[in-house]
């Protein structure tokens, strides 16, 4: 590579300069402000929009590029500093246009990039280190990545892809279900050529800017808005909530929907918008709005479950006395007369904090108006919920919005509520031009949803063979401002705080709270992880208050087909999860014996580490609970052979498009190969529902099933076929053994979508609304796991290491091996983070820095072990795998803490100082 001779920059009359570096192999030059950001300059001047940017403070390291072949962050570099040098970013690993190099295929044949964000900084991290040492040890790629920060991966993939550069590149299979096919998706993601919230912008492209409330509760007042505006004409708006043409609120759940898009007289947490400010993107930046036109009036505010439910607390809402939001509720039998026939009880509170989604993607997007229709680019998870709410703020028909989703970078939730959406549409409606908005992170963490802070008391008792008998939950759940989807916790929860296991006598109550914090949402599990924190580690406590061994107890315990669940529904099939403990039985064995073993020398030599194995079990509804849930798929083929699937559920890293395609394809029977996706667009592709609750392989997976099964039953009659026979597709002739039919004779006759042959199908899971004591069928299958944790406790410092994870599931069946390990690995390290590190503290950690989420170092190897055990309704018996890897990794590994040292730590995250508090309580 050549370099160009380092030159004194040269500057423009507006104090600009002229940049010169050398750029991915080619000299270049722009015209950028000195002071501005690398990535900045690279992203806007350069045009490169593969620099991902996620935090802006060398906090997550997306924007990782190689300067003079070593790797920094361009986030914080001045442009002017790269002058005359050498500057390469993902594109330079590729030999051509669209082909990748061979680190890049790397990536994509071990599935290490899922959402694609941080994918461009992972590999030029690592392709600085493979430079330096073209045949790295696990440790050196583990110290190469550990500036870059992945919220989905898990890192094990990433790390192995790295590892295995210089290896074969095999031709991925082009098989349906059960192959291991390459995510059909990942090329733009390991190219840098995936479009994200923030890339392809139109040229012109207004900016969009929040005022936003500085207190966590606060009066407000405006002043002259026209005459502040007048102060400054370069602006082309400024929005209230006076200028919404319809209504004035959204949510999640139209019967809970309270969430304003601007604040009127009052704001009820930090960070709550007010107003907009439009205009030029250099001239918005620039703006001082601590001289907006808002007084603030600072009120009391309450921002825990105790403080809100106090007498005399500010009530958010009219009619929600004591700030109560909803309640849920689950009983079957008596369980307190069965808690007093138990040969051993035990019951404890045990407390959770906010949890912040830490995508790697802030909320990023732009809007634009063509004619009498709004469109929106922007990440999201929930594009046709998007829409319905977009209609009823802008006063307009539902046909009259469009929402074009972009790639998402991370979501576990937290993007199926509106966030920029609302704003950008607005802002293009008054203008007339496009607009648009990325939140920085301290936006995005501030304002966007959180996992819900809870208090769960709960009691269990079992008699003296082991079995249960008994178990009672009262649970609270901190919901914020708005309601958000608090509802679905508070009725989740009680459905799920048994734990997958039988019990005869049970009662469960949990409440929604609201306070004045950011509301809480939707976070990988709904409040099941919080309430299995609870309920796991209680059921070690119970096991050894009987003498009885952990993992048989839960397996003893664990519930079977023709068992009740405690809302009395019962399986005649699909129960996976004694086989998911009893998979666990072999490493349970030889861990414990080697803690045992380490422990004992540890203790002979004055050795400062302990070592504990820890199990724990989940179980998770798949979809919505106990309310409808459909998708719907559309599958078509072309006069000239086309095959075209329009699937419009969100992959936003999980795997839904390859998996949906793997399953639409089995049904066909013909090769995913011949299939052209359609993505995500509420114009184009018909309503799969949000990605969300584990639904998309389960629900929408079933409804491509059945398309491909109708399209294959016309083409099976053009051919005058029986159904076992082989389809083929060459140009537009289908064929099946000798007999063949040409597409192109229905030339002429395509549909309205521009099909020949079309099938659109849908599917809703059976289920039924839950009574007065919730008794009922909540979900029509369940995904059902279990995890053994090994960590090594420094009883000195307190530190805890998780030196391993081994992970059961029952997917029903294996559509994709790799993307199903993947989803393991990924939720396991939020689990890890859950459990040790993780909690968000309004007002205080709204940054990367202070927030701190696992990094490659955290996370150790997982050895991921799939169940089979098919649902009926599930296509092909597939079950959801999404939220349910993340539930049982925090109470394993506290499970573990517990059986290293006797230390119990009941409120998360079980950081070093309540690691030895408690190492201290369990000494007396």
């Amino acid at each position: 590579m050549n370099r160009i001779a380092p030159a004194t920059p040269v500057a423009d009359t507006d104090n600009r300069i002229t940049l010169s570096l050398t750029l991915n192999g080619a000299p270049r030059e722009g015209v950028v402000a000195p002071a501005a950001r690398l990535s900045a300059a690279l992203r806007d001047t350069f045009d490169c929009e593969e620099i991902k940017v996620g935090c802006d403070a060398g906090d997550c390291g997306a924007c990782t590029v190689l300067l003079d072949g070593a790797p920094i962050c361009a986030c914080l570099m001045p442009a002017a500093r790269a002058e005359g040098r050498v500057v390469e970013t993902v594109k330079a690993l590729a030999p051509s246009s669209g082909v990748p190099g061979k680190l890049q295929r790397a990536f994509q044949r071990h599935g290490a990039a899922q959402c694609g964000i941080c994918t461009p900084g992972m590999l030029m991290a690592a392709e600085g280190l493979l430079r330096r040492v073209p045949q790295p040890t696990r440790p050196e790629v583990e110290e190469a990545l550990s500036g870059v920060l992945c919220r989905c991966t898990g890192y094990s993939k990433i790390v192995s892809a790295v590892m295995d550069c210089g290896g074969a590149d095999v031709t991925p299979p082009d098989g349906a279900v059960g192959a291991r096919i390459e995510r059909l998706d990942g090329l733009p993601k390991v190219l840098g050529t995936d479009l994200f919230g923030a890339d392809g912008w139109p040229e012109g492209t207004l900016a969009v800017r929040l005022v936003r409330s500085p207190h966590h509760h606060a009066g407000f007042s405006f002043g002259d808005i026209a005459a502040w505006r007048a102060a400054h004409p370069d602006l082309h708006a400024v929005l209230t909530a006076a200028d919404i043409p319809g209504r004035n609120c959204h949510g999640v759940i139209p019967p809970f929907a309270d969430q304003p898009v601007f604040a009127e007289h009052v704001a009820r947490f930090k960070g709550e918008p007010v107003a907009a400010i439009i205009g030029p993107h250099d001239v918005v930046e620039r703006l001082d709005l601590c001289h907006f036109p808002v007084t603030w009036e600072e009120r009391p505010a309450v921002l825990d479950i105790p403080s809100a439910r106090a007498e005399g607390a500010p009530v958010l809402h009219e009619g929600r006395p004591g700030n109560l939001l909803t309640e849920g509720f689950v009983r079957r039998g008596a369980p307190e007369d069965a808690l007093k026939e138990a040969a051993a009880v035990v019951e404890a509170t045990f407390t959770t904090g906010f949890i912040e989604h830490a995508y790697i993607e802030p909320e990023a997007g732009y809007a634009r108006r063509v004619g009498n229709r709004i469109e929106v680019w922007a990440c999201t998870q929930a594009p046709h919920m998007d829409l319905e709410d977009l209609a009823l703020i802008m006063d307009l028909p539902r046909e009259a919005i469009r929402i074009l989703p972009s790639s998402v970078g991370g979501g576990f939730g937290a993007k199926l509520d509106l966030s920029l959406q609302p704003y950008l549409a607005l802002a293009a409606w008054v203008t007339g031009a496009p607009c648009g908005m990325v939140y920085s992170r301290r936006d995005s963490m501030m304002t966007t949803t959180k996992r819900h802070p809870s208090q769960i008391t709960a009691r269990i008792g079992a008699d003296a063979e082991g079995r249960l008998l008994g178990m009672t939950v009262a649970a609270s759940f901190n919901t914020g401002a708005y309601a958000s989807w608090g509802p679905t916790v508070a009725n989740r929860v009680p459905v799920h705080a048994s734990g997958p296991y039988f019990l005869p006598a049970y009662e469960a109550r949990a409440a929604a709270i609201h306070s004045h914090c950011a509301p809480a949402g939707a976070f990988r599990g709904f409040g099941v992880p919080q309430g299995s924190i609870a309920q796991e580690a209680l059921f070690d406590e119970l096991a050894d208050a009987l003498g009885h061994d952990r993992l048989e107890f839960r397996i003893r315990n664990a519930l079977q087909t023709g068992q009740p669940t405690v809302t009395g529904q019962v399986f005649s099939q699909g129960v996976g999860i004694r086989a998911c403990l009893e998979a666990l039985r072999p490493a349970w064995a030889e861990r414990r014996a080697a803690a045992a073993a380490f422990n004992a020398a540890q203790s002979a030599e004055g050795g400062a580490l302990r070592r504990g194995v820890g199990v724990a079990g989940m179980w998770y509804g798949c979809g919505n609970t106990s309310l409808p849930n459909p998708s719907t798929i559309r599958v078509g083929i072309k006069a000239d052979g086309t095959l075209v699937l329009h699937q419009g559920a969100m992959d936003i890293g999980q795997g839904a498009n390859t998996v949906i395609t793997q399953i639409c394809a089995e049904a066909l029977g013909l090769p995913v190969s011949a299939f052209t996706l359609v993505g995500a667009d509420t114009d184009l592709t018909p309503d799969a529902g949000k990605t969300s609750a584990s639904r998309q392989t389960f629900v929408s997976g079933a409804a491509s099933l059945r398309a491909g099964a109708a399209l294959r039953a016309q083409l099976l009659r053009r051919l005058n076929a029986g159904d076992d026979a082989q389809l083929q597709l060459a140009g537009s002739v289908i064929s099946a053994g000798s007999a063949a039919f040409d597409l192109a004779t229905l030339a002429g006759q395509e549909n309205a979508f521009g099909y020949v042959l079309m099938a659109e199908e849908t599917f809703d899971p059976p289920t039924s609304p839950l009574d007065e004591n919730g008794q009922g069928e909540p979900y029509a299958a369940y995904g059902w796991g279990a995890h053994l944790a090994e960590i090594d406790v420094d009883i000195e410092l307190g530190t805890i290491r998780v030196r391993d994870l081994v992970c059961a599931h029952d997917v029903g069946r294996a559509i994709n091996p790799t993307l199903l390990e993947g989803q393991i690995e990924g939720g396991s390290a939020q689990g890890i983070g859950l459990a040790l590190m993780e909690e968000f503290i309004p007002g205080r950690t709204e940054n990367l820095h202070d927030y701190l989420i696992p990094t490659v170092g955290d996370v150790p190897r997982v050895e991921s072990i799939l169940i089979e055990d098919p649902d009926a309704h599930g296509p092909f018996g597939a079950k959801g795998i999404g939220e349910q890897v993340l539930i049982p990794t925090a109470p394993a590994i506290l499970n573990a803490l517990r059986d290293a040292t006797g230390a119990v730590v009941r409120d998360m995250p079980a950081t070093p100082d309540k690691v030895l508090r408690a190492l201290q309580s369990a000494r007396r």
